[in-house]
């Protein structure tokens, strides 16, 4: 697929003018979003991807737009799941509700940015390597088999801080209140940060380990560049109002992680067969290439996924129908902020803790702030945080914001 510089320069100036718009026109003045105004934003996102994929399908071909479809779905899908751990950090730091979109759309933008890196990166391995594809498939096969395995999202699950947000606060003093929607504050003559940057530094980083499976996941499916930068590019955009809309319903999709395993191992094995169709390793069928087993058309990737997300989400909403029944709550108790008795698990967006300061608090006098310096050798600083968990806390999924890539 030949995409002419133009071409680029025209869709990434696009992308941008969608993120500047987003800001200016959402974001700027802080505000919780209305359920209508969240799915009337998540479906014109939605439109300009389908829009965009049509055009791909016109001027490339069927072949290039299916598999900027199957992406894009793909994309969508892992995206919905990272939405739980947005939720957990949400929660975990008291974040308001009206401010919650500001959070949201900057890890956004860093997520955007970063994965761009990945793609390149991803690009020129691909391009140099044929035996990344080995790597790339295996990786995705032991991730699905862990995601199986871990069941999806334990009602024990708390937010985990990883160690870039460990070192965030240990070399930058944070305040325990909320400056509106201000993330650096400037107190009796020194700088602080507020726990909503705090917030956006846990979100940013969390998405490093989201991109460890979503990029090698999406170059199963195509291995154009341009396909796997747009349809990240288009997946992420409408993210922060999809956060909004499915308000408290992230509990009811129990089976979510299943079917995200089933289209993470169905696309592992499809990068293994092109591996050995592409095979030079010299131990390896003496380097030749493995034609034995035919490729995966893009139309049969495309149906895969699409029939597993159909099937996934039915059979959760059938779960939960049959739960509520029998009177079984929630396995998350997400949105509810009186799960687990009262303790702060993943509530829903705009759950707060009833301790936590109030988001427009700002101090009288620059004595009557509460902050907290850079931490020293045995404390932690700031406040507005999570309490630290300990190894047997059963955080599976949230733990992905751990130091080390886990599962998704």
């Amino acid at each position: 697929m030949d995409v002419p510089f133009w071409v680029w320069t025209v869709t990434v100036a696009a992308i941008i003018g969608l993120l500047v718009f987003d800001f200016v026109g959402h974001v700027r003045t802080p505000h919780a979003p209305t359920l209508r105004e969240s799915a009337v934003w998540s479906a014109v996102y939605v439109g300009i991807a389908v829009v965009f994929g049509l055009l791909v399908l016109w001027f490339a071909g069927p072949e290039y737009g299916g598999e900027y479809f199957a992406g894009f779905v793909t994309e969508k899908s892992l995206s919905v799941d990272n939405l739980f751990v947005f939720v957990l950090v949400m929660a975990s730091f008291a974040v308001p509700r009206e401010l919650q979109q500001k959070v949201l759309l900057f890890g956004i933008a860093f997520a955007l940015v970063l994965r761009t890196v990945f793609i390149f990166v991803g690009a020129a391995a691909i391009e140099n390597f044929s035996w990344v594809f080995y790597v790339f498939g295996g990786f995705l096969v032991w991730t699905a088999w862990a995601q199986a395995r871990s069941g999806g999202h334990s009602h024990d699950e708390e937010f985990r801080e990883n160690a870039v947000l460990r070192l965030t606060r240990r070399v930058l003093p944070t305040t325990e209140d909320y400056h509106s929607d201000r993330m650096v504050v400037k107190l009796r003559g020194k700088r602080y940060i507020t726990p909503l940057a705090i917030a956006l530094v846990a979100i940013a980083s969390a998405d490093i380990l989201f991109a460890v499976d979503s990029i090698p996941a999406i170059f199963g499916l195509t291995q154009e560049t341009y396909l796997v930068f747009t349809a990240n590019a288009f997946a992420l955009l409408g993210l922060r109002q999809l956060f909004f809309l499915i308000d408290g319903l992230l509990d009811r999709l129990v089976y979510l992680s299943y079917g995200l395993a089933v289209i993470l191992g169905f696309i592992g094995v499809k990068l293994l067969i092109h591996a050995l169709h592409t095979n030079e390793l010299p131990f390896v069928n003496g380097g030749d290439h493995v034609t034995v087993i035919p490729e995966v058309p893009t139309w049969l990737s495309l149906t895969v996924i699409l029939v597993t997300l159909a099937v996934t989400t039915v059979a959760s909403l059938v779960k939960n129908r049959r739960d509520r029944a029998r009177g079984i709550e929630s396995s998350t108790g997400a949105g509810d902020p009186a799960a687990d008795g009262g303790r702060l698990l993943a509530q829903g967006p705009g759950d707060r803790d009833p301790h936590a300061g109030s988001p427009d608090r700002t101090p009288t006098s620059p004595g009557d702030a509460t902050v907290t310096g850079a931490e020293g050798p045995q404390g932690r600083s700031g406040g507005g945080g999570p309490a630290e968990t300990g190894p047997d806390s059963g955080a599976t999924r949230a733990s992905r914001t751990d130091a080390a890539p886990r599962p998704r």
